[in-house]
């Protein structure tokens, strides 16, 4: 078991990883946050409440009220928002009520984006039971829902009081949701960690194949690095850009195709294989640099095939979150283990990417 100290201007708070976390779960919450109130809301879906709402039960003296919001990026919506809200508040929710956010990526983001807006705000904590929602975006305070018009564009910030990451909860991942999340720490290592790709490319067998010391050297190392950053910049002005890289690109595959072809993760893959291409025609990387990066990716892969076109792709970047006055800003590798932001790529420059990208695809996809 590890414990990572997240320490941000607006929050302190210890992300815990080990196994055995859900069976004590009410106990672990309360050793971090205090003596939990009588209003506890428990946030997940239906699969993950079937497969792991036994043992968290089990740890309560007195049992949560239970929300259940369907798995699948569609229902990351302001519909939802509303909906859980307004039964919170048939529930007898109130300013001293808890949230506990229990599965993936999007229970986290929008139990988060609630606990947020909920009377104001309430406090909650996070409990990944997604390799991606462990290492990524559990941590951070990165709350919010999408929009028609494109992924993630209403949310806040809002710290967790602390996040409970169970390995033995990803023994009940799909092997795809696995490589999915596991392109959100080959994205680590490519941006600030070399020694994370190293052991990602020596190690990639036991990883796969969920050796639970091989998946907790690379849960903590990625979330380790993404609480440095997050300390340095906890609200995205500067340095925590850097952790949108194959975001742009792949944001906007996930919005190309309405959210249902392909996984978060195998859509920041294929971003990243786009940003590739764009830095090695910039010349900040070098050929075998952009060779072992795209290697490794496609070894945690396999990603899926792509069946949008690049003009639809171009579009889609058009509407990212991370833009500013008009200006595409682009994360970018300089090398191995280090990153940065630009904000002059050219639409030439993207679209070259984006066709480079899709031209992989018709080789490597499946």
């Amino acid at each position: 078991m590890q414990t990572i100290r997240v320490e941000t201007p607006s929050a302190k708070y210890d992300v815990v990883i080990g196994s055995g976390l859900l069976e004590t779960l009410a106990q672990r919450i309360e050793r971090a946050v205090g003596r939990l109130p009588r209003r506890v809301f428990v946030l997940t879906s239906p699969e993950i409440w079937a497969l792991w709402g036994h043992s968290v039960l089990r740890s309560f003296s007195e049992a949560p009220l239970v929300l259940f919001l369907p798995a699948g990026e569609q229902h990351k919506t302001m519909k939802n928002v509303e909906r859980l809200t307004r039964e919170m508040i048939r529930a007898g929710g109130d300013r001293g009520s808890f949230l506990i956010a229990l599965g993936g990526g999007i229970v986290g983001d929008v139990g988060g984006f609630v606990a947020a807006i909920f009377m104001r705000g309430i406090p909650f904590v996070q409990v990944p039971t997604t390799f991606l929602a462990q290492v990524d975006s559990s941590v951070g305070g990165k709350v919010g829902v999408n929009l028609p018009e494109g992924k993630n564009l209403v949310g806040n910030f809002l710290q967790p009081r602390a996040v409970f990451g169970d390995i033995d909860a990803l023994g009940t991942l799909p092997d795809r949701e696995l490589r999915a999340g596991l392109m959100e720490s080959v994205k680590a290592g490519i941006i600030r960690d070399r020694a994370l790709v190293r052991f990602m490319e020596e190690h990639a067998d036991a990883i796969l194949q969920r050796e639970p010391k091989a998946l907790e050297r690379v849960i903590a190392a990625s979330v380790r690095m993404k609480a440095d950053v997050v300390r340095r910049d906890e609200r995205e002005s500067g340095l925590r850009m850097i952790l949108n890289f194959g975001h742009t690109v792949g944001h906007a595959l996930e919005q190309a195709t309405r959210y249902k072809a392909m996984l978060h993760g195998e859509a920041v893959g294929w971003g990243m294989v786009a940003a590739l291409a764009v830095a090695r025609r910039r010349g900040t990387i070098t050929g075998a640099q952009m060779e072992r990066m795209e290697t490794l990716i496609y070894r945690y892969g396999p990603l899926p095939r792509l069946k949008a076109s690049a003009a639809r792709v171009m579009a889609a970047t058009g509407s990212d979150k991370k833009n500013v006055g008009g200006v595409r800003r682009f994360v970018l590798p300089f090398g191995i283990g280090e990153a940065g932001v630009v904000e002059d790529v050219t639409p030439d420059e993207m679209e070259a990417a984006v066709k480079y990208m899709l031209a992989r695809a018709r080789v490597e996809g499946q």
